[in-house]
């Protein structure tokens, strides 16, 4: 495995798992009996748009972290060491 196979696993499964966590987000406000909110909206109420930022930046943030970690095991395993980028950081 090379710099091109991490880039390709560590940047596209971060990004693909950024989109799901954001509609499964959409899909838990709206079960919930929430309205859809834009935050960016000044229209929107202030509390809704904020409780929704948050509630996407943690899924978001959260479905991005497991999947580098998942996609630098693989590499690790694959490769039999880290991908440049992550040996050097410390633990």
């Amino acid at each position: 495995m090379g710099t091109i196979s991490w880039k390709i696993l560590g940047s596209g499964g971060a990004i693909l798992a950024g989109i799901v966590a954001k509609k499964v987000v959409d899909a838990a406000w709206a079960k919930a009996g929430q309205d859809t909110v834009n935050p960016k909206s000044p229209d929107a109420p202030i509390g809704k748009a904020v409780a929704y930022a948050a509630l996407l930046g943690l899924a978001v943030g959260a479905a991005r972290t497991l999947t580098e970690r998942k996609a630098a095991q693989y590499y690790r395993s694959s490769a039999g060491h880290l991908p440049k980028d992550i040996a050097g950081e410390p633990v």
